[in-house]
Parts: C-alpha cells; sequence; structure tokens
C-alpha cells in the first residue's frame, strides 16, 4: 500500500465534460506577455462573467491591489462575487492548465498513507514538476510551487511522479484513451531520461490511461514545443475535434494533416474506432510579423457551456456552429481572445478544473 499508484488506487483523471465543483484561475498582469494588458484583462473578465454562471471560480490574485481592480472590473460586468473566491499567491504566469495540478478521481473513497490530506469523496491531485516550458522561461519557474499553495486550502491527497508534464500536453476521454504530442512530451527538454515506453507508464500508473495516441507536432507559434489542446479535443468518448488547416502554404497544413491522419488511424480503449471531426484554424493571428498560436481548439467545457477564443477571422463562426453541432446540451459561446493569445495560449491553457467530488 505504501508505494501505491492513483490507478492502483482505481483513480483516473476524468473527461473535462464531467460534473466540476469549481474552476482554477489567475489574473493576467505581466506586459511582457500581454502587451495590451488592460484588453487581455477586459477579456479574462469577460471569461469569468460566461463561466461563474455555471462553476464557482477559484481566482489566484498577487496581492490585495489587484484583488480591488479584478473585483472592481468583475463587479462592472455584472458578476455575482459569491461565486469568485479570490486567493493571494505568489505567481508568474497565468496558464494554470501547465503548472496547476491535475485532478483525479476514485469512484469510491480510499486512502494511500503515501498522500497528504483527506480523501473528499475519491478527489485527489496529481502535482507533476513544471520547467518552465523546458527552461524557457526562468523567471516562471516559481509556478511549478503553486499546487503545493493550492493544497494549502484544499487539503486532499497528493501524488507526485516526480517528471516534468504540463496539464495542456494531454487530452483524455475519460475512459481510458489519452492524446499527446510527441514534440512536447518526448522533448529532451522535459524527460531526457526517460524512454517514449517510461512515459507511458506514468501517464497509465497516474492518469489512468490505458490507450495512448501519439500525435506528432503543434502549430507555428506555439512556445509550448506542441501542446495537444491546440490541436485536438475530445467533445465525448469516440469523437474527437482536429484542427485542420485548408490552406497548403501555411506551415500549419502539413503536421496538421499528419495529426489528423494518425487520429483517423486511431482506436480508443476498447479498439473502437474513433470519429474524427475537422475544426478550422483561424488563419495567421499575429503583429508585426509575429504569429501567433491561435486556435479554435483551445476551448474550455464548464458545466453548461463550451466556452470559445475567437480571433476576428473569418472562420469564427463556421469553428463555432462546428463546434456547437458535438456539443447539443451545452451552450457555445464565442468571445474575443485577441489580446490574451499574445501571451502564448487562450482559455483552455489559462483554466484548470476541479471535478465534483463523487
Amino acid at each position: 500500500m505504501k508505494n501505491s499508484t492513483p490507478r492502483e488506487l482505481g483513480f483516473h483523471m476524468p473527461a473535462e465534460w464531467e460534473p466540476h465543483e469549481a474552476v482554477w484561475l489567475a489574473w493576467p498582469h505581466d506586459l511582457d506577455s500581454f502587451p495590451h494588458l488592460e484588453k487581455a484583462e477586459a477579456e479574462f473578465a469577460a471569461f469569468i462573467r460566461e463561466v461563474r454562471t455555471d462553476e464557482h471560480v477559484n481566482l489566484l490574485v498577487l496581492n490585495q491591489e489587484m484583488r480591488g481592480r479584478a473585483k472592481d472590473l468583475l463587479k462592472n460586468r455584472a458578476v455575482d462575487l459569491n461565486k469568485v473566491s479570490f486567493y493571494l499567491a505568489d505567481y508568474a504566469d497565468i496558464w494554470m492548465r501547465d503548472y496547476g495540478p491535475i485532478f483525479v478521481l476514485a469512484p469510491t473513497p480510499s486512502f494511500s498513507p503515501l498522500s497528504r490530506g483527506r480523501l473528499r469523496g475519491g478527489l485527489a491531485m496529481t502535482k507533476w514538476i513544471y520547467n518552465a516550458l523546458g527552461r524557457k522561461y526562468p523567471e516562471l519557474l516559481k509556478d511549478n510551487e503553486i499546487p503545493y499553495m493550492m493544497n494549502q486550502y484544499l487539503k486532499l491527497p497528493m501524488f507526485e511522479p516526480g517528471i516534468v508534464l504540463e496539464g495542456g500536453s494531454i487530452e483524455v476521454n475519460g475512459q481510458g484513451t489519452l492524446i499527446t504530442t510527441e514534440s512536447c512530451l518526448l522533448n529532451k527538454n522535459r524527460n531526457s531520461n526517460l524512454s517514449k515506453e517510461e512515459i507511458e507508464g506514468y501517464l497509465r500508473d497516474y492518469l489512468g490511461a490505458g490507450k495512448i495516441i501519439w500525435l506528432k507536432e503543434g502549430i507555428e507559434g506555439d512556445d509550448t514545443d506542441g501542446h495537444v489542446d491546440d490541436i485536438a479535443r475530445f467533445v465525448n468518448p469516440n469523437t474527437v475535434l482536429c484542427a485542420f488547416c485548408e490552406d497548403r502554404n501555411d506551415p500549419d497544413y502539413k503536421p496538421l494533416k499528419e495529426n489528423f491522419e494518425i487520429l483517423s488511424a486511431s482506436t480508443d480503449q476498447d479498439g473502437k474506432k474513433l470519429k474524427i471531426l475537422k475544426l478550422p484554424t483561424p488563419g495567421w493571428v499575429g503583429k508585426g510579423g509575429r504569429r501567433v498560436p491561435a486556435s479554435y481548439a483551445n476551448f474550455y467545457i464548464s458545466n453548461k457551456k463550451v466556452i470559445v477564443p475567437t480571433f476576428g477571422t473569418p472562420n469564427d463562426k463556421k469553428a463555432l456552429e462546428i463546434i456547437q453541432s458535438v456539443f447539443a446540451g451545452r451552450k457555445v459561446v464565442g468571445l474575443s481572445a485577441r489580446n490574451i493569445v499574445f501571451g502564448l495560449g487562450t482559455f483552455h491553457c489559462m483554466t484548470q478544473q476541479q471535478p465534483a467530488s463523487q
């Protein structure tokens, strides 16, 4: 029992469309990431306005001054602050998906003497090492400590695999199938001492992944080395929306076509073929010759909605229609992310869902 893994104790990572107790966010503040900070804050506040209607918001802020500013901006948008909890934290960036914990669930409460805290309805967290995207950004390394801060409040059992992994690099269907990319998870700037088979072992033991699908590369402008949440997303246990570029002259055309072909030939954890649907890309988004990783696949699935980043390009409407067609039970909401995306991420990157306790 002492060395039991989450999988051995019955834990797995649930799909994003399963019930949430809350969503974790961190308020934007860095001018280097967000050159038009006030506009980015406005887009961030608009996201909170939408998501707080059907799940609680846990929001990190740097200090009391930022807390006051965030409160004012949210009040101006008629946000019910009873559904927003503020936490003071010394964080660097807003990409909670990547440095935050990945929550796991067990169908019945269980306990490991190796983990800290008491299980609340079978809920626990896995805390992976965050090395600032392969140590590209030393100033962001302190975000590795944020899960410990969160758990001071949550007091959940915490499992620590001891390897580097960001939440945006994986996508699950909650049934045992996980999608990731070779360009990120096999990159030597993450876990140079581990083989592909060893990494698969960690995904199996800590997230419950019985079947792993390896895509190749991500999109241009993405500093994560190819996070999967910009290119392929499960929308139900056997259907994947896959970013696809129709423009043969676009650098994204070839890698996204290859990923689509891999998914089209893939099966789920039970050996059944997956249904793969094409999701258009926004096209080139950026400024001054700098392209940013704009993707409609970076949507967030809340309890009652799917909140999709839009970029003011012709494919916005088409993408929203496609996403709505596969989420009949949820309202699809398109929100501008034209300023947030200059931080090299959007809505999925900046969120981390906390599943509802069972």
